[in-house]
C-alpha cells in the first residue's frame, strides 16, 4: 500500500475515526486504525472499541498502490499532527509503514489488516435525515443529565424521539431530568423513538459540521449514522426508558426569574464552600425579590450571595446538588432562567423564557 493526501485531510480523518480508538482494551489491534486504499474508493479510516464503529473516507487521495494495515492509532495521530501543511505519503512494506513528508520519515511497526475486527454490516430497516444544527443543539441541552452507571445501561443513552414536526430529545440519571423540544423545518414522514448511547452521539456531534445533513438508520439492535464522509454504527439500548412526564411537576408554588450569567457565576462561588457533598441552599424572598444563595462545611466555612429576581409566589426554601444546578444552568439558553419550586422536598425545574422547548428537573437535597 502506498498513497499520499493532503496534511490537514488525514488530521481530520484521524480525528473523526480516533473516537473509536479503544486507549483501554487488552487488545493491542483495536488501539489502531485499520487503513485501506484503492484507485476507486479512496483512503479508508476504520476504527472500533466494539462498542462503537467509525469509518471515515478521503476520497481526493493519491493512490499509487492499493493495500490495507493497522497502524498504531495514537501514534500516528501525533506524527501527522506535527508534521507541516504539505502533503504525507504512507507506504507500507511488508511488517512496517513508512510515513514522510517533505524531509521528515518515520517507520512504524504494522499489524495485518485481517485481524482487525470486520465493520458491521447492518440490515437498515428505519431511516430518516434530520439536519445537524438540529441534532448539536438537541444534544447539548441533554446531555449533561445522562448516568455513567453502567448498571442501568438505559440512563446511560438519550432517548431520541421523533413525531412528525418534532424532535425531542430526553436523558436522566434519576437525580436530575433534561429534556429538549424542537420543530424541524422538514417534518418526517415515520415516528420513531430508540435510546441512543450517550457517548456516541457526543462524539457524532464533535465530529458534524453544522452544514451537514445527518441519516440515521434504525436496526433491532443497532444504530447507523452517518454525514458526509463518516460513518458511525453503535448498539441500540435495549429497554424501557423512565416514563419522565410523570416525574414534571404540573403546578408550581413559587416561580423566580434570574439573570442567567449572574445566576451561573454566584453558584460558582457559593459553591467554593459545598465542599464534601454539601448542598447549596437557595432562600427566595418575595417581599424582597431577592433570591439567596449560600452553602456550609463543617470545620471549613460558609458562604453566601444575593441576587435581584423576579419572584412570584410563596417565600421558600430548597436546596440542590450545586454541580447538578450548574450543568442544568449551562444547557439553558437566553440571558434569564426561571425556577421553578413547589415545596422543599420535591423537584425544582429550570426552564428558559427564551427557550419554551427546554426543561430541566432537579432533585432536591433535603435540608437538616
Amino acid at each position: 500500500m502506498r498513497f499520499s493526501v493532503a496534511r490537514g485531510e488525514l488530521v481530520n480523518a484521524l480525528a473523526i475515526a480516533g473516537r473509536a480508538v479503544s486507549s483501554r482494551s487488552t487488545l493491542p489491534i483495536l488501539s489502531g486504525f485499520l487503513i485501506s486504499s484503492s484507485s476507486s474508493g479512496g483512503v479508508v479510516l476504520q476504527a472500533t472499541d466494539l462498542e462503537v464503529s467509525v469509518r471515515h473516507t478521503i476520497p481526493m487521495a493519491g493512490i499509487e498502490r492499493p493495500g490495507s494495515a493497522v497502524l498504531p492509532g495514537k501514534l500516528l495521530t501525533d506524527i501527522i499532527r506535527s508534521l507541516p501543511e504539505a502533503a504525507v505519503t504512507i507506504a507500507v512494506e511488508g511488517e512496517v509503514a513508512i510515513v514522510s513528508c517533505l524531509q521528515s520519515s518515520f517507520t512504524l511497526r504494522v499489524l495485518p489488516a485481517d485481524d482487525f475486527p470486520r465493520f458491521p454490516e447492518v440490515d437498515e430497516k428505519e431511516s430518516f435525515s434530520l439536519p445537524a444544527t438540529s441534532v448539536k443543539d438537541a444534544v447539548h441541552h441533554v446531555i449533561k443529565a445522562t448516568s455513567r452507571d453502567e448498571t442501568r445501561p438505559i440512563l446511560t443513552g438519550i432517548l431520541l424521539a421523533i413525531d412528525g414536526p418534532i424532535l425531542k430529545t430526553v436523558a436522566t440519571d434519576s437525580y436530575r431530568l433534561a429534556v429538549k423540544e424542537s420543530v424541524l423545518e422538514q417534518p418526517n414522514t415515520q415516528n420513531v423513538e430508540v435510546v441512543v448511547p450517550a457517548r456516541t452521539l457526543d462524539e457524532v456531534v464533535r465530529s458534524m459540521d453544522e452544514k451537514d445533513s445527518v441519516s440515521i438508520s434504525v436496526t433491532d439492535n443497532q444504530i447507523v449514522i452517518r454525514f458526509r464522509e463518516t460513518t458511525f454504527v453503535t448498539r441500540r439500548i435495549e429497554g424501557t426508558f423512565p416514563n419522565y412526564r410523570q416525574l414534571i411537576p404540573k403546578d408550581e408554588e413559587t416561580t423566580v426569574v434570574v439573570s442567567r450569567e449572574e445566576m451561573i457565576s454566584a453558584v460558582k462561588r457559593v459553591s467554593l464552600l459545598a465542599q464534601h457533598n454539601a448542598p447549596l441552599r437557595l432562600s427566595v424572598r418575595a417581599e424582597d425579590q431577592t433570591l439567596s444563595l449560600s452553602a456550609k462545611t463543617h470545620d471549613v466555612g460558609d458562604a453566601s450571595e444575593d441576587l435581584m429576581a423576579e419572584v412570584r409566589g410563596a417565600d421558600v426554601e430548597i436546596a440542590f446538588n450545586h454541580s447538578f444546578l450548574i450543568d442544568g444552568l449551562l444547557s439553558a439558553e437566553g440571558d434569564t432562567v426561571s425556577i421553578s419550586i413547589v415545596s422543599p422536598l420535591k423537584p425544582g425545574v429550570i426552564t428558559s423564557p427564551q427557550d419554551s422547548g427546554f426543561l430541566y428537573l432537579l432533585m432536591p437535597v433535603r435540608l437538616s
